[in-house]
């Protein structure tokens, strides 16, 4: 959610602000703008909507000269979308301009007190225009210096955030700050380039410094120095972001949902063999995770939100037939506020593709509260959870754009079938020769996804896409890892062709939810558990009694899912535990093209960011 960016050098600023915004689209925002300092001052432009739009007002940034400069994408929070709001926000005498992501909890508190008590006037409904008035009151009522009085500041904030400032007693800096949302700052050639999130500046740079919380950060283009907030210097280590600039971009597709999809066999397959030993057999010892830490193991917890949560639910499906250890699986945002007991020798598996979603984040620290170990599952390497954790399991995908997510859900699945494997053998619940047949059909994975994803495949979809883009409503029904992969399909459908679309456990069909089945109705069902086709397969047919269109996602190749289905999808035979790997890929697609038959936005569904950095 929002994108701050921010450049300091030889070049002209505005041009490389807007183009670091272009690579943050995919975060989410309904405004944006920039602030440029040259010889007249600061210079801001605000436009509401898509960035295109401040790209025009500014011709491409040309009408901001000027080498040193903030920008920034807002998704609304405190205030409506509109120019006013947009960052940056300029404080009321003028001295200070600012970008911010995260909340600011106690703003209003903070907002009357510079009102009432300092004769501070504000021109926005923003916490961010409060964040820069405050950092003005200390810098100009006690002669602070900038780095003083926003150190000063950060003890009143209560809340999340990423801060890029700059003062106009200081021309040639820009001042950073941070606390629970994500910010990274880079030396390139030309200059140092700051951002909220890798691809904003990968074209420019590759070593980057991650910023930790409560940190301070003073750069003038030519050094970069660390602080902490009580004024002591901090030593860095800088971060080499291992990602080709060009995987930023589309690549010749028309979009970066499609273009991901289709990278999802390379993302599977790199994942796994960042695990892998050259003689085939899954090494976790590379993340620092050992034999005798697994053994151990006698309770499993997963945290995560939206499609990394669905990706969990496999997970414990998986785990906790391989092992006979009891797994929960958690959404984040609630599992954060609830007084949940931790049984002893438990383990915490921490998901998300940035590495910096807020409620994941937080269920991390209170569980390292408890004293549980903690493992993430991460795509982003210097993230916040990365960091945290005790262990880190990278997916291996490259940068992924797309709000929806593909690649990434995909890469997730794969880590936790090592997970639930190497925690198996680890227990002796697996022995050796069992071990490597479900390895082999594991590393088989990105070679069944390749033909799963075949341009006439992919077609057959796409055709029936556009017989079903004007529905209202649609079902997936499935049992046990099909429920599971029913989860995600139905978030892919809803995000990002906005049609109502519920998953449901296909035995709960008779609890209610059938009484909304009618002539036409679209439902999905997914058999891939060769012990439960039998069971969904009874539910479809009652659902085409009623008039349901009904869509077979099938793996059985049972006859009588042909006759039972009006349209049948058929996968490749793999063993049921990674099932979902290939059963999610033709519903991928589905979303993906009904999406485009209705002409939406496909990379930027409204009302959705890619990476939730606030609650």
């Amino acid at each position: 959610m929002c994108g701050i960016v921010g450049y300091i050098g030889t070049e002209q600023a505005a041009p490389r602000l807007l183009d670091g915004l272009r690579k943050l689209e995919y975060r989410g925002y309904d405004s944006a703008g920039i602030a440029v300092r040259n010889a007249s001052g600061f210079q801001v432009a605000k436009a509401k909507g898509r960035l295109q739009e401040l790209v025009d007002k500014t011709h491409d940034g040309a009408d901001l000269p000027g080498t040193i400069g903030i920008g920034h994408t807002r998704w609304a929070t405190h205030g409506e979308p509109t120019e006013n709001n947009a960052h940056p926000h300029i404080s009321y005498h003028g001295h200070v301009i600012g970008v911010h992501n995260g909340i600011m909890e106690n703003y209003l508190e903070q907002r009357n007190k510079l009102e009432v008590r300092k004769g501070f006037n504000f021109y926005s409904q923003t916490d961010t225009e409060v964040i820069v008035n405050l950092v003005e009151y200390y810098f100009l009522k006690y002669g602070m210096g900038p780095r003083d009085a926003i150190a000063r500041s950060m003890m009143r904030i209560r809340g999340s955030y990423a801060l890029a400032l700059m003062f106009d007693c200081e021309p040639d800096k820009i001042y950073l700050a941070r606390k629970d949302s994500p910010l990274i700052v880079a030396k390139a050639e030309d200059g140092v380039y700051v951002a909220s999130d890798v691809p904003a500046i990968l074209k420019y740079a590759q070593d980057v410094y991650y910023i930790d919380n409560m940190e301070i950060v003073e750069t003038d283009g030519n050094y970069i120095h660390f602080f902490s907030i009580d004024q002591e210097p901090i030593e860095k280590e800088l971060v080499h972001v291992d990602m080709d600039p060009e995987s930023a971009e589309k690549g010749g597709y028309e979009h970066f949902m499609i273009k991901e999809i289709m990278e999802q066999p390379k993302a599977m397959k790199d994942t796994l063999n960042s695990i892998l030993t050259e003689e085939g057999k899954i090494d976790l010892t590379r993340i620092g995770l050992d034999i005798n830490t697994l053994k151990d193991v006698e309770h499993i917890y997963i945290a995560a939100c939206g499609s990394a949560f669905h990706a969990g639910v496999v997970g414990q499906y998986v785990i906790e037939d391989l092992t006979g250890v009891p797994v929960r699986n958690e959404l984040a945002s609630e599992m954060r506020y609830r007084n949940m007991p931790f049984g002893d020798h438990g383990l915490l598996i921490l998901i998300s593709q940035s590495g910096e979603t807020a409620d994941t984040l937080a269920a991390l620290r209170k569980a390292k509260e408890a004293g549980v170990k903690t493992i993430a599952i991460v795509n982003v390497v210097g993230s916040s959870i990365a960091r945290e954790a005790d262990y880190t399991l990278y997916t291996v995908c490259g940068p992924e754009i797309s709000v929806a997510t593909t690649k990434a859900y995909s890469a997730q699945l794969i880590a936790m079938y090592a997970l639930g494997l190497n925690l198996a053998l680890a227990k002796g619940k697996l022995d050796e020769e069992t071990y490597t047949r479900l390895l082999d059909e594991v590393i088989s994975l990105p070679g069944k996804v390749e033909e799963v994803l075949k341009k006439n495949k992919a077609r057959a979809v796409q055709r029936f896409a556009n017989k079903i883009s004007t529905i209202h409503d649609a079902f997936f029904i499935g049992r046990g890892l099909d429920y599971a992969v029913c989860l995600e399909a139905s978030l892919k459908l809803k995000e990002i062709s906005y049609i109502h679309s519920e998953a449901y456990a296909a035995g709960e069909l008779k609890h209610g939810t059938i009484s909304l089945i009618e002539p036409g109705t679209l439902v999905i069902g997914i058999l891939t558990q060769p012990e439960l086709v039998e069971k969904t397969l009874s539910n479809m047919v009652e659902v085409k009694a009623r008039g349901a269109n009904l869509l077979a996602i099938d793996m059985s190749g049972e006859e009588i899912v042909k006759k039972t289905a009006n349209t049948l999808i058929s996968l490749p035979k793999i063993d049921p535990h990674f099932a979902p790997s290939l059963s999610v890929l033709p519903l991928q697609l589905l979303a993906y093209y009904v999406s485009m038959a209705k002409g939406l936005d496909v990379d930027k569904p409204r009302n959705l960011a890619k990476s939730v950095t606030v609650e």
